[in-house]
Order: structure tokens, then C-alpha cells, then sequence
């Protein structure tokens, strides 16, 4: 199959015939090769979070395209989509293998996570699992926009992860099945094997195409490489030891040539099986937390997503495109029981006797309109205007008492833009636009629990906030293959809401008044240079994020993440290159570097190292592939993550982050009837602490550090099969 590009930003397709355009009109703005088939390049692919149709050569900013090929191989070796986005991408921080991902971050700011454009990410009580929203079996390739943009409004300090799912294959109409098992390879046992299976179909008569596909998982126990159960988190939630369902459905209508609308819905449920506790580790003496059978307090923590979007285009509206989508989410996410000292009140039960857990839940809905305009001025002008909305309701509750802990708050979001792109001489394109932010909170009256300061009353409000975001950007090609870039651009965000009311500890506080509610602004300047001739593609950027008022996270002796609202800088350099040796081996090499400094005492310097709750180690990624013949393929990468030094802790605490060198192999074989895939993740069985737990926390409570001091996954072996009839 041929993969056209370029067809729904530059011109319509004719009538879709059942070959090369068969399977497109599903797709949203975003060809792809199919599963199986060649890859097509993705420097030519269209970039649908950029909002204008732009592809990678031609974007001022780093820009990642994670194929499916990609995907695909890293799902030989694990099915943790943090995990697959860090050996993709080193700008991303190192994964904690859990359920909730609070201190991931990309180029050490929380991304905006969006699939097929409609948002993840929960401003108001962002719960850290916006990477558990769905199975990446679900996903046909992924969009990665590297630093601070406001394109896709609400969220996008660090960038945009745009998961873009599944399309039709091939075919009037194809089902494919996949089927894996994953077992530490050190200890062949029912509780440390997991299973994974998918199925699905999709298809095209006449002007409808449709896509339907389900996944389930069962995580067993997890092993490290000193062959010791890798401790559980019951507070936070794991993925050891849990189930996973995936349903995704998508259908598409062509009214006629032009015109299309499609429908679609996702829903995802991960949940805990409560069959473990921990055995806290003791981290002075490097002793790692494990696990033992037993059976927890409450119930198990799980998330649940629902994701339903409508969209509907029309490529030739007098010239024009225009895309429109509207969208839908609920989401909830339950927390372990745990008996800390926020969740204990004198009036319910003795101190230190009382246990609960936190239930966030929050639904949203809104819309995106573009209109663009490309053959203007002889075609070397290219303008896009548009408009979004977004309303969220958000709260958290105390499950098990019924308290509040996060008032009801709703947010409201209207944003219009308008963004151009002008080619004056063909080796240069320059970029610009902006994009003006209407934020409004409503807050309800209520009471804060009794661990602060014995219950505050704080007032409702009504604090509104506005701001135009403007960017700017320049590609030159100076001579063949080489292109200099440089790009400015501003991202907005709302601070963790949640955790700002909940921490109040001033009675009769106003919302309308509290200056931690104040959005954050992001200024992000970057500049680089690309080669590619085809056969060698390089490219090195040097980025500078900066936040006057920005948001640091730190952590307290009751097992929470504390909102501290600071003046912050993050600066790095991004570096990858890649060579094709021959037709069929190719191996690429990638490099960030990052460093996070941020003001501890007002003053107006940056005195303070930011820890690794907020930034991420120096990391260099090594990936060799290889088709050998017809019937065999290979990957091994390397992966290694540098050693860094922190700020001594006020607690007395040894956070400086000692680095890990991680191993892993795939290799394919295509059978008579379908393929056969084997993956060994950590080769050689490294044993190491992750970089969470080594490096971002600071309790003065030594019970609760030691419980939190999580070895990584050790040496796992996963074997698959796979059929497309």
C-alpha cells in the first residue's frame, strides 16, 4: 500500500478507490503505513497536534514521530506505555513502572497527553496516570511536540503527546489476534506470569470505514534482578498485579469526496488485585522494598476512562479545510487505603488509627475548530484560524469516610487563535501566531480536613484569568540536506488546583485571592540544526524553558506531593542521529541532557538544583534494527541513564541519583501463518533502584521512605503471536 501524505493539507482525494485510499478516510489528519508494511518516512508525515498541517521538516521545534514499526518492537518487550515512551524518547524521564507517573515528565515538564487530539491530561486534579488512559496495542503511532506550546491549549509545559489509534488495515475486511506471555526469566511460576491478548477487525463498504478492537491484560508479580519481589504500591497503584480491558471503536461516514465525519470511543480500566503487601526496604543500607502475599486495607486502586470524540471535516469548504471535533470524557481514578497522617481526624477515629483513600474523578467535554487556507500569496502563504472550548469538573473525595479534600471545581476554557506560515524564497519558511487564553475557575465554599491545622473553612470563588500567548519560528535551508531552525513559543497551564485548595491553611481563604491559583506561563526557546541525505539524518537542538511563576513539586511527611510555586528554569540539549547501513539494517543513537535550577528563598536567583520530582537524568539511547531475510528481524537497545548529583536534603536524605544500564532484545520470525515475536527485556539482569525512588523524595519520615524504595523490573522474557486474516 502506498501511503499518501500530503493529500489533506495540500488538495482532497478523489473518490477513495479500495487501494491506495481505501483505509485513509479513517484517519483524522494522519496517514500511516500499515502494520506489516513498509513504513513510511516520518519527516513526511503530516503532524496533526500542530494544528496547521505542518510536517517535521519543516516545524522550528524538535518534533518526534513514534511509528508503529516503533511501537510495535517495544511492545515485544513491555506493555507499560511510560516505559515504551522512554525508550523512545530521552528526554522523557525514566518510568516508574507504576500506575501513577506523577514525576514523569518530558524535557522536565508535565506534557500534554492527548489521543487522536482530544486531552488526557486532567488541569484541575491531575493524578499522574494520564499515560493509563489506554492500551498502546490500541495505538497506531504517536506525535511527540518537544517544549512549551500552546497550540493545543490547557497543559502543554513540557509538550504534546498526541497517541493516534488504530485505523483500518488493508481490506474490505481484516481481523488480526494477538496473543503474548511475559515470565521473569529466573523463576517459572503462575504468580510471576503475565497475559496479554488482543482482537479485532476493521474494514471499508463503500463510504463507511470502522475499527473495533479489544485488550486484556493480567500482570502478575514482578521480580528484580536480585530475583526479589519488586515491592507493591497499594497507596499509589501498581501494575504489578493488576488487570487491564481495552475497547476501542471507531467509525468513519464519507458523505461525498469532501466530506467526512467519524466517530469514535475508548475505554480503558486498569485495577489492582490486592493480593501483596510491601516489606519495606531500608534505603541506607540499599535494601530494596519487596513484596509478600497478603491482603491489603480497602479496596484496590484503579483508574477507568472513557474517551468519546466526533469529528467531521471538510477538505474543499471554498478552498478550504476545515476540521471540527467534539469530545467527551469521564474519568476516575481511586488511590489505596493508607493510614497517613492527612487522612487521620481525632472526631472519626484514634490518630494514627484510621485509614482511607482518595477518590478523584473528573468529567470534561469541548471542542476544536480550524480553518485553513494554504494556496495563498502563489501558494507560499499558509493561514489558520480557529477556536476551542473547554469545560472540566473536577473533585476529590476521601473514599472511605466521605470527606472532602477537593472541593467540586469547575473550569472553563475559551481560547481562539490564529497561526500563519509564509514561504517567501523556497529555503525559508517562517512561522508565527497567537493564541488568546480565557480561564475561569469556579470554586465551592468548604472545609479542609482535619490533619490541617484541624479543618480550615475556606470561602468559594470565582477567579478568572486571561492571556495571549504569541510564537514565533524560522526553517532555513541553506543548501541541500541541511536545515537551521530556531522557535519561540509561550505554554499556559492551570497549577495542580487540587493540591493548592487542599493545602490552604488560612481560615476564611478566598479562591478569588489565593495566589497559588494563578496560571503558569511558560517561555520556551529553542534553536538547532538538521541534516538528513536519505541515508544519514541528524539533529541537535539546545532548548531554554522558564517560568516566572512556576510549579515545583516537593513531598511531605504524609505521603503527598506539595504544590510549591516558584521561579523555575529548565535548559538541555536534544541530540539523535541515525544511519541506514544498508536496505536492511539501521541503527540510530540519542542523547538529552537537562538541568533544572529554580528560586528557593524569593530572592530572584536560581540557588536550587531541581530533584528528580521534576527533571531527568542525562539519558543516551542505542538502537540497532534488522530485517535479515524475509522471514527475520532483530532490535537490541541500550539504554543508559547518567549519574546526578542533587541538592543536599533538608531531611538528611542521600538523593543523588546513581545510574543504570538496561539491555534489551527482540527478534521476529514470520511463520507459514502468522508471526512469532521474542523479547528480552534487561538482558543481563541489572539490578538497580529507579530513578523515582532514588531521587524524588524528601520525608522526614523514615518509615515512609523506606517503604517507597522500588527496585526496577530484572530480566523478563516475552513471547508472542500474532495473525492477520
Amino acid at each position: 500500500m502506498i501511503a499518501r501524505i500530503k493529500c489533506i493539507t495540500d488538495s482532497p482525494p478523489q473518490w477513495l478507490t479500495k487501494t491506495a485510499w481505501g483505509v485513509l478516510p479513517f484517519v483524522l489528519v494522519l496517514p500511516m503505513s500499515a502494520s506489516g508494511a513498509e513504513q513510511s518516512d516520518p519527516e513526511d508525515m503530516v503532524i496533526t497536534a500542530s494544528r496547521v498541517g505542518a510536517e517535521q521538516d519543516d516545524s522550528p521545534q524538535v518534533v518526534r514521530i513514534l511509528t508503529h514499526e516503533q511501537i510495535q518492537q517495544q511492545r515485544q518487550l513491555t506493555s507499560d506505555s511510560s516505559e515504551i515512551l522512554s525508550n523512545l524518547l530521552p528526554s522523557y524521564s525514566p518510568p516508574r513502572q507504576k500506575m501513577t507517573g506523577s514525576g514523569e515528565t518530558l524535557r522536565g515538564r508535565t506534557p500534554l497527553v492527548m489521543i487522536d487530539g482530544i486531552p488526557q491530561s486532567n488541569p484541575i486534579r491531575p493524578t499522574g496516570r494520564e499515560l493509563h488512559t489506554i492500551d498502546f496495542a490500541m495505538v497506531d503511532h504517536i506525535e511527540v511536540l518537544q517544549g512549551a506550546n500552546a497550540t493545543n491549549g490547557l497543559g502543554a509545559s513540557g509538550g504534546v503527546i498526541n497517541i493516534i489509534t488504530r485505523r483500518p488495515e488493508p481490506g474490505s475486511f481484516t481481523q488480526h489476534v494477538e496473543a503474548q506471555v511475559t515470565t521473569p526469566t529466573s523463576q517459572l511460576k503462575s504468580e510471576t506470569t503475565s497475559y496479554k491478548t488482543t482482537y479485532g477487525f476493521s474494514g471499508n463498504k463503500g463510504p463507511l470505514d470502522y475499527v473495533f478492537a479489544l485488550g486484556y491484560e493480567d500482570q502478575g508479580l514482578y521480580l528484580d534482578g536480585d530475583n526479589k519481589a519488586v515491592g507493591v504500591d497499594n497507596t499509589q497503584g501498581d501494575l504489578m498485579d493488576s488487570r487491564s480491558y481495552d475497547l476501542l471503536a471507531k467509525g468513519a461516514w464519507w458523505f461525498n469526496d469532501n466530506q467526512r465525519l467519524q466517530l469514535s470511543f475508548n475505554h480503558y480500566t486498569v485495577r489492582g488485585q490486592n493480593n501483596y503487601v510491601d516489606v519495606p526496604g531500608d534505603r541506607t543500607r540499599d535494601i530494596a522494598t519487596t513484596s509478600e502475599r497478603g491482603d491489603p486495607e480497602g479496596e484496590a486502586p484503579y483508574n477507568k476512562v472513557s474517551t468519546t470524540g466526533l469529528t467531521y471535516d471538510d477538505y474543499d469548504l471554498a478552498g478550504m479545510h476545515l476540521n471540527l471535533l467534539a469530545f467527551y470524557q469521564d474519568y476516575k481514578a481511586l488511590f489505596g487505603a493508607d493510614d497517613s497522617a492527612t487522612f487521620q481526624d481525632p472526631s472519626i477515629a484514634p490518630v494514627g488509627t484510621l485509614y482511607d483513600q482518595s477518590y478523584a474523578t473528573t468529567t470534561k467535554y469541548g471542542t476544536k475548530a480550524s480553518l485553513t487556507k494554504d494556496d495563498l500569496w502563489d501558494d507560499r502563504l499558509k493561514l489558520t484560524v480557529g477556536f476551542d472550548t473547554l469545560f472540566d469538573s473536577s473533585e476529590q473525595s476521601l473514599h472511605r469516610t466521605d470527606r472532602t479534600w477537593v472541593p467540586e471545581v469547575n473550569y472553563t476554557d475559551l481560547s481562539p487563535f490564529v497561526q500563519m506560515e509564509v514561504t517567501p524564497i523556497d529555503s525559508l519558511t517562517l512561522t508565527a501566531g497567537a493564541r488568546y487564553e480565557y480561564a475561569n475557575l469556579d470554586v465551592d465554599g468548604y472545609r479542609t480536613v482535619a490533619s490541617n491545622e484541624g479543618g480550615v473553612d475556606v470561602e468559594s470563588g470565582s477567579p478568572s484569568f486571561n492571556e495571549t500567548l504569541y510564537n514565533a519560528g524560522v526553517v532555513w535551508r541553506p543548501i541541500e540536506h541541511w536545515s537551521l531552525f530556531a522557535n519561540y513559543s509561550e505554554g499556559f497551564e492551570m497549577p495542580d488546583v487540587g493540591r493548592a485548595l487542599r493545602g490552604i491553611e488560612e481560615p476564611g481563604q478566598s479562591a478569588d485571592d489565593f495566589d497559588n491559583l494563578r496560571p503558569i506561563v511558560t517561555d520556551n526557546i529553542e534553536t538547532g540544526v538538521r541534516y538528513d541525505d536519505g541515508r544519514l539524518d541528524a539533529e541537535l537542538s539546545y532548548y531554554v524553558s522558564s517560568s516566572d511563576f512556576g510549579s515545583r513539586l516537593d513531598t511531605n511527611d504524609s505521603d503527598q506531593f506539595v504544590l510549591q510555586r516558584q521561579k523555575t528554569k529548565i535548559d538541555g540539549i536534544d541530540a539523535t542521529i541515525g544511519y541506514q547501513f544498508t536496505p536492511k539494517h539501521h541503527g540510530s543513537l540519542s542523547y538529552s541532557h537537562m538541568r533544572g535550577r529554580y528560586d528557593s528563598d524569593g530572592d530572584g536567583s536560581l540557588d536550587g538544583k531541581l530533584d528528580g520530582l521534576n527533571v531527568s537524568p542525562d539519558r543516551l539511547i542505542a538502537r540497532w534494527s534488522a530485517q535479515w531475510s524475509p522471514e527475520w528481524s532483530s532490535m537490541v537497545q541500550v539504554n543508559h541513564a547518567f549519574d546526578r548529583n542533587f541538592d543536599e536534603s533538608a531531611n538528611g536524605w542521600d538523593r543523588d541519583f546513581d545510574g543504570y544500564t538496561l539491555v534489551d532484545a527482540a527478534i521476529g520470525h514470520k511463520l507459514p501463518v502468522g508471526q512469532v515475536n521474542v523479547g528480552i527485556s534487561n538482558l543481563f539482569d541489572e539490578r538497580y533502584i529507579t530513578y523515582y525512588s532514588q531521587s524524588a523524595l524528601n520525608s522526614p519520615d523514615a518509615e515512609y521512605m523506606n517503604e517507597r524504595y522500588f527496585a526496577g523490573r530484572g530480566r523478563t522474557l516475552t513471547v508472542g503471536y500474532s495473525l492477520k486474516f
